[in-house]
């Protein structure tokens, strides 16, 4: 959803045409230029240039937000190295570390047409089952491609480091909670501990989203046949696709989850004709190949990471460094996340917890 700029994260204009021009992406740095917000998800911001007749998107790190996690210089070279040999990535066309142009390092890409299924989106259309089981294996089809890119060829092969990367994910987001904690949540350190304890130690690695959700990928047209693209690499890396699954699996709510469940995670994944979370695990099994024997554990870290992600975004409301109302009740989530890990941990499944 695309709406007005949002007081306190406004661009400066006049150093903006500037730049634009001076990179050849504008013919006249006296051109009117509108700005607008893209209203969905919670961290990096995402702004709608039209200028000349024609539309870019910039991205930027939200003020105030620490480096992990918001290094545009990273997401870009993503989408440079995906341009090389994935269609499935908006095309990247500049990167700028200059602060002094809009206050932070942006990048600036194209934009895709296309229909992003967001909640409103979604409550916006009369979507059938028989729509959403199409929509979920395009889906999950796409996720088994992204996993299966071959990222040596397009010259990612130094965006990380695979051997480790469970043990590191387990100790780097433990600590990133507790860095950010502004309550005591008993279940997040009985997670904490069980993850340590219980993570595998034998894995694949691929190229990974970390953040694979409906609400970051573009479907062509109402006919949900094709992908356009898929958005948001700003967390992509090499390791585990396991752990991308596991991230996907925590926000994939079910119609039969408890009503608390679907309150604080209302994702269209919970309509009629979308596969339960076993069912996923299943297809992605039988498309990628790939056998998953630790499945517990790999729900419980997706959802302990999402209730990191949102506890840093509480932390910086709860601290001033933000004031957009979205964020003051994140930590909500924070407790209801760690809350479905611990119960998933208890009763070893990812269906059927309360």
């Amino acid at each position: 959803m695309i709406q007005k700029v949002r007081k306190g994260e406004e661009l400066n204009k006049k150093s903006l045409k500037k730049f634009l021009f001076e990179n050849e992406l504008i013919s006249n740095n006296i051109s009117d230029l509108f700005i607008s917000q893209f209203s969905n998800g919670f961290s990096n911001l995402t702004y709608l240039l039209k200028i000349e007749n024609k539309e870019l998107v910039l991205r930027c790190p939200p003020r105030g937000a620490i480096k992990y996690g918001h290094d545009m210089s990273r997401e870009f070279k993503v989408l440079c190295g995906l341009n090389k040999g994935f269609k499935k990535a908006p095309i990247a066309h500049i990167y700028s570390d200059d602060i002094k142009i809009i206050g932070a390092p942006f990048y600036i890409m194209e934009k895709i047409e296309g229909i992003i299924l967001s909640n409103n989106e979604a409550k916006s259309r009369n979507i059938s089952s028989k729509e959403y089981t199409r929509i979920a294996q395009n889906w999950l089809s796409t996720f088994v491609e992204l996993h299966q890119i071959n990222y040596d060829k397009i010259g990612l092969n130094d965006l990380g480091k695979p051997d480790g990367y469970v043990e590191r994910q387990v100790r780097n987001w433990s600590k990133q909670y507790l860095k950010a904690a502004t309550e005591e949540i008993p279940e997040s350190h009985k997670i904490m501990n069980w993850l340590e304890k219980n993570q595998p130690t034998k894995y694949n690695y691929s190229l990974i989203h970390n953040d694979y959700k409906y609400d970051n990928i573009v479907f062509s047209d109402n006919s949900w046949n094709k992908i356009q693209a898929i958005l948001d690499w700003e967390m992509c890396t090499l390791g585990d696709p396991l752990m991308d699954l596991g991230t996907s699996l925590a926000y994939w709510t079910m119609e039969s989850d408890h009503i608390m469940v679907l309150d604080g995670l209302n994702y269209p994944t919970s309509k009629p004709g979308n596969p339960g979370r076993m069912e996923l695990v299943e297809m992605y099994e039988e498309k990628s190949g790939i056998k998953i024997n630790n499945l517990v554990f790999y729900y419980a870290f997706g959802l302990f990471k999402i209730a990191v992600i949102v506890q840093q975004i509480y932390y910086r409301y709860n601290k001033g460094l933000t004031t957009n109302q979205k964020f003051k009740d994140l930590n909500k989530m924070t407790k209801l996340m760690c809350r479905i890990g611990w119960q998933a941990i208890q009763k070893n499944r990812i269906e059927n917890l309360f």
